[in-house]
């Protein structure tokens, strides 16, 4: 048996250690640091973006474009039916609704041929998420969120560095988030960032982040709004700095590493993976593979199995958001049937899916798949 293999380590690579040693040589530990306007400014500069925000994770990102927008209670808000829950939570927080769309079922992306049937006049925003670093066919959303007179939000948690058409995600919407959990592409170990072309709608956000403390006036102790703090720390910050810093290396070794599961996986019969958006360049955060148990003679919760006796690490696709209960006691539509997002969650998972996996450890990985039969 080979060593084992963790679904997803961090890559640090770069000059963390330097950044982070100097931010607590000098004491600067909070969020007034010089690494976190830094990391703000090259962030956004990388997503063809103006303005970046520097938060403490991905959900309160969402929540804190959410908000700039001004969307809240009596508000519907499209997303797809798969994705990670943290987008749901993120609209529940506003007191707005989440309404779900079924995913395509090559790209497991949003199937924008069913968005315009869940709009109604409550419609006030799109949530297309960028499935595992796939981008999704902003075109087709956009020309819909003009026609109905939509704001567009990126849920970009997956995608740094994924491009449509040649522009980066983040760049199509009013306002965009991103996240940098440990096993994000690029890592702070926890954070997050809203990026937009709004100077409106950053200042917007840089208030409410901050306790809505006066962003361009001094600090006073008397506040005329409800806000949060969501801020990101300088230690955090210095850590994402040296990541973007880094970030078209390690976006080139995520595609690498799906290259080569697709070479070695190739003729497998019963293994499907991942189609990319057409016009779209997938930056491959994860590596999910979804079986198809009459041609694979196995189901996933075999296969997962057999995977971990060989020393493989897994994980399982999220699970439908019409079949949370959490949502449904929200009060949220969870009728209806998803079945492209059922599929998915009841016939995939996650293969190990580091920046830094050898070509070695990807052939073993694709080898224990084959030879199980």
């Amino acid at each position: 048996m080979a060593d084992f293999i963790p679904v997803c380590e961090p890559l640090l690579g770069g000059n963390e250690l330097k950044y982070v040693t100097e931010a607590v040589q000098t004491g600067w530990i909070s969020s007034s640091g010089k690494y976190v306007t830094q990391f703000e400014e090259a962030f956004a500069s990388y997503c063809g973006v103006k303005y970046g925000v520097a938060v403490c994770n991905g959900t309160v990102a969402i929540h804190l474009a959410l908000s700039a927008l001004g969307i809240g209670k009596g508000d519907e808000v499209i997303i797809p039916s798969f994705t990670m829950i943290a987008t749901a939570f993120a609209v529940c927080y506003t007191g707005a609704r989440p309404v779900f769309v079924d995913a395509d079922k090559e790209t497991w992306n949003i199937d924008v041929t069913k968005i315009e049937e869940k709009i109604t006049s409550k419609t006030r925003a799109i949530i297309p998420v960028h499935i595992f670093g796939n981008p999704c066919d902003m075109g087709k959303i956009c020309e819909i969120a003009k026609k109905y007179n939509l704001y567009i939000i990126e849920d970009a948690a997956e995608a740094h560095g994924a491009e449509f058409n040649g522009k980066k995600a983040g760049s199509f919407s009013d306002i965009a988030s991103f996240s940098f959990f440990a096993n994000k592409n690029l890592t702070t170990g926890e954070g997050g960032m809203v990026v937009t072309d709004n100077e409106e709608y950053y200042k917007k956000c840089k208030y409410f982040k901050n306790m809505c403390f006066p962003v361009d006036a001094p600090r006073v102790y008397s506040h005329e709004d409800i806000g949060f703090n969501y801020r990101m720390s300088n230690l955090h910050a210095a850590l994402g700095l040296a990541q973007t810093e880094k970030a078209d290396d390690y976006r080139d070794m995520r595609i690498k590493n799906a290259a080569l599961y697709k070479k070695y996986l190739l003729g497998c019969k019963g293994i499907i993976l991942q189609k990319d958006q057409p016009n779209g360049l997938n930056v491959h955060w994860m590596n999910a593979i979804v079986i198809n148990p009459k041609e694979y003679g196995h189901s996933k919760d075999e296969l997962v199995s057999y995977l971990k006796n060989h020393g493989i690490d897994t994980r399982l696709l999220f699970v439908s958001m019409h079949r949370q209960k959490s949502l449904k006691n929200f009060g949220c539509d969870c009728s209806g049937e998803y079945p492209v997002t059922d599929w998915l969650t009841e016939n995939g998972f996650y293969l190990p899916s580091a920046s830094s996996l050898t070509e070695e450890q990807i052939k073993y990985i694709c080898e224990i798949i084959k030879k199980f039969k």
